[in-house]
């Protein structure tokens, strides 16, 4: 008898000739995309600081953070999570040098241990952590944090202190600690940009939230805070909810607090890393289905935004590789993938600021914590700052497999188009075909998963006394464009006459 599941010969090779075709048809498209710069309609405006950063408390105060993988260690050996570090040196000439390229941006000082850190008004700090606190953060730490603000050109983005420590007896909130951070930073002309109230709300038992916080807790104390805000800090934009999740926690929290926000905040990881049992690998990190996680989460808070906070700006404030500081390839050229798509896809869906995790601390900071030398994000992130306006204009290619292109009005260049061209196919070449000259910047490493990266050939390095490398474009006349696989390109189109970029 035969089996009806195996096609005969003859229908097999019709099935083969057809799927040949198909892929002729999809490979013949690809090579027809022609981006027509002139027509492309504007989509969306962007905050001008977008592109910003994290550093987290625990960086500011010292203490315990997630330890940077092992060079030398196997690659199936199993990480150790946290390392002992003493305070980030926020008078770095390096570390200012390269914060100062990528403003203007914010600096969002915060995450899971802020929720827990003490901040000692005084001038003789304690030398342990009063009760029910876990952490000291003290004057000279945070007038470290105010002159980096000024000296990089990014406003400060907080939250405050939620843990034991700042409950009265009845375990609610007190606006204490919160008053005296916020007297004593105008008392040293520092000013702080935005605040959510406490990190990650959805996260409470491991955040110091007292024992059995809900959101019905939640709702209430974040009233006092936005009460306490308008009241003592007006200026200050009120960001919330701050959660991570896409479940019903996170819902719950944004119904309790969307009435009293100026803007939506969440946070993103794609997943955990190996220090949390997280399962990616790096041959993941360029997939399509990866990247696409950023619209994912994008789309569930945005979703919650029109429900309870129609018109709400949202941001971004803590992204990453993966949480728990990233996996190994977080500090390599694989990871700018993710890191210039996610850039990409947010902006043209209008979300107005993405706070990277980190700037200088674990594998996904964008410099290296030790020698504050730039990675391969940051090469990317210095590119983005230079070319990418604010005004985001629909490229009109749509999703690509394997091919992401965005649009943007050029940054500082009247009349000017920037394009960020993703290849993040493995094997395949693809083909555009541009109606204009253009300068081209393209990204490249022929080993992703290495630490360095080129810029048309050229491996970017910082020179000597720690000059930047000059980033200068290639020449590229009108017509067919071919990018390689795995590499990233801005395209820049000078007197691109698009009336919405004049």
């Amino acid at each position: 008898m035969r089996d009806h599941r195996v096609l005969p010969p003859r229908r097999l090779g019709c099935v083969v000739v057809l799927a040949i075709a198909a892929l002729a048809q999809a490979k013949a498209a690809a090579a027809e995309l022609t981006l027509g710069v002139a027509a492309m309609p504007r989509v969306a405006t962007i905050d001008p600081r977008f592109q910003s950063y994290n550093i987290e408390m625990v960086e500011v105060t010292g203490g315990r953070f997630w330890k940077p993988y092992a060079v030398a260690a196997r690659p199936d050996a199993k990480p150790e999570r946290f390392a002992a570090r003493t305070p980030i040196d926020l008078h770095d000439d390096r570390l200012r040098r390269l914060a100062a390229a990528l403003a203007p941006a914010y600096l969002r000082v915060s995450g899971t241990w802020a929720n827990s850190t003490f901040f000692a008004d005084s001038d003789a700090p304690p030398s342990a952590p009063p009760a029910g606190f876990k952490g000291v953060l003290t004057r000279q730490q945070w007038q470290g944090v105010i002159d980096f603000s000024h000296a990089v050109g990014a406003p400060i983005v907080t939250s405050f202190a939620i843990s034991a420590g700042t409950r009265d007896a009845g375990g609610r909130w007190t606006t204490e600690q919160a008053r005296q951070l916020l007297a004593f930073t105008k008392s040293t002309g520092g000013g702080i940009a935005a605040a959510e109230f406490m990190n990650e709300p959805d996260l409470p038992a491991i955040g110091g939230a007292p024992e059995h916080y809900d959101a019905a807790a939640y709702g209430r104390d974040f009233a006092t805070f936005r009460a306490f805000m308008k009241d003592a800090a007006p200026e200050v934009t009120i960001l919330g909810p701050g959660t991570i999740g896409t479940g019903a926690d996170a819902k719950a929290l944004f119904g309790v607090s969307a009435a009293g926000i100026d803007a939506v905040s969440y946070h993103h990881y794609g997943a955990l890393s190996a220090r949390c049992s997280g399962d990616r690998t790096a041959q993941q990190a360029l997939s399509d289905r990866w990247l696409a996680r950023t619209d994912k989460t994008l789309a569930f808070y945005r979703a919650l935004r029109n429900r309870f906070a129609p018109g709400k700006p949202i941001w971004l404030t803590e992204t990453a590789e993966t949480a728990c500081g990233g996996n190994r390839w977080a500090a390599t050229f694989a990871d700018t993938f993710r890191y210039l798509d996610q850039l990409g896809q947010l902006a043209k869906a209008g979300a107005q600021v993405v706070m990277h995790n980190t700037l200088a601390a674990s594998d996904y900071g964008l410099l290296d914590e030790q020698t504050h030398l730039p990675r391969p994000n940051y090469w990317a992130a210095l590119l983005w700052r230079r070319l990418m306006g604010t005004t985001v204009l629909d490229a009109g290619v749509g999703k690509q497999p394997g091919l992401h292109v965005y649009a943007h009005c050029a940054r500082d260049m009247p009349d000017g188009i920037a394009l960020l061209v993703i290849n993040n196919d493995w094997r395949m070449r693809r083909r555009l075909t541009l109606s204009a000259a253009s300068q081209r910047y393209t990204l490249a490493n022929e080993k992703p998963a290495d630490g360095n990266v080129q810029l048309n050939g050229s491996t970017l390095a910082l020179g000597a006394s720690d000059q930047m490398p000059t980033l200068n474009g290639a020449p590229t006349s009108a017509g067919a464009i071919v990018f390689a696989p795995a590499t990233i390109t801005f395209l820049t189109v000078a007197n691109a006459g698009n009336a919405n970029c004049r």
